[in-house]
């Protein structure tokens, strides 16, 4: 053992799916003594070889160090596992998918058992880990003085984004992003929808839409500060009572290209309500308001 390898933070990690096995892998390149334990053993068997100390159960795994990084298959699991463990004086960072308030009542769990919380919310996926280039990172939430403490460990692997003291922020952002990445899929598996019956190459199209996503991609700022001043008719240019009328032209076009109008109506007749409350001169921002009850 050499002494960088002394003076780098110990880690435990419990968990050894693709995301766990690739963080835990980061550690070890960048010499961090890695203790592991995984449900199934053998999981366990490439990571001993690489230096890591593999033992027989989450217990011991914890007992070993005092910063735990959990990344499990749900927050049910992460009950299970840790069960019979003691968390005194640990420092736990839990990186498995939870919503905000499994995070938060994690977080009083924790307390509970004399452990320092951090959630975790990873925007990344494991082919990322380990490759700073990819511009994955983990958002985290909870108590800031942990975070600090272990900032340079927990960015061995990834970037780090710290987004405040309530430990639900980080699955909440984890969530909103995501929300929006499947809402952008959407719409883009309408649009190859339209194509699918017609001579034009899908190759074709998929540049063509990877750069109008990106030249709309902005427009989230302006929502945002609209949400901000309360003013939802600032900077204006294709107001709601312009983009309703034009909703009957996207209808008639799936219909006649044979396809369902599924992943649009939904937002179609959220605009419709909104300009029936007599909001013309508005963008598309007051939709949300009738998302939220």
């Amino acid at each position: 053992m050499t002494r960088n390898t002394v003076e780098k933070t110990p880690v435990t990690m419990l968990g050894l799916g693709a995301m766990g096995t690739a963080l835990a892998r980061t550690w070890l390149a960048a010499d961090h003594p890695l203790t592991v334990w995984n449900r199934t053993p053998a999981r366990a068997t490439a990571l001993a070889a690489e230096g890591a100390r593999v033992v027989d159960n989450a217990a011991e795994a914890v007992a070993a160090n005092t910063l735990i990084v959990v990344c499990l298959l749900d927050d049910p699991s992460v009950d299970e596992v840790l069960a019979d463990t003691d968390l005194a004086d640990k420092d736990v960072v839990n990186l498995t998918t939870s919503t905000p308030a499994q995070a938060r009542a994690r977080a009083g769990w924790a307390r509970e058992r004399g452990a320092r919380y951090l959630d975790g919310g990873i925007m990344a996926v494991p082919p990322m880990i380990g490759v700073p280039e990819a511009g994955g990172y983990v958002f985290y939430s909870g108590s800031r003085e942990l975070f600090e403490r272990h900032q340079e460990t927990l960015a061995v692997p990834v970037g780090t984004t710290y987004v405040g003291e309530d430990a639900g922020f980080a699955a909440l952002h984890d969530v909103a992003l995501l929300s929006a990445m499947y809402g952008m899929f959407a719409g883009a598996a309408h649009a190859f929808a339209l194509i699918r019956k017609e001579d034009i190459a899908p190759a074709a199209l998929a540049p063509l839409l990877a750069d109008w996503l990106v030249a709309m991609a902005p427009a989230v700022h302006q929502t945002a500060d609209h949400l901000r001043n309360g003013d939802y008719t600032k900077g204006v240019v294709s107001n709601l009572a312009m983009q309703v009328a034009g909703t009957p032209t996207f209808l008639k076009t799936a219909e006649e290209q044979g396809v369902s109008p599924q992943l649009l109506s939904p937002y179609f007749e959220l605009m419709s309500r909104r300009l029936a409350e007599g909001s013309a001169e508005e963008d598309l921002t007051g939709v949300i308001d009738l998302l939220v009850y």
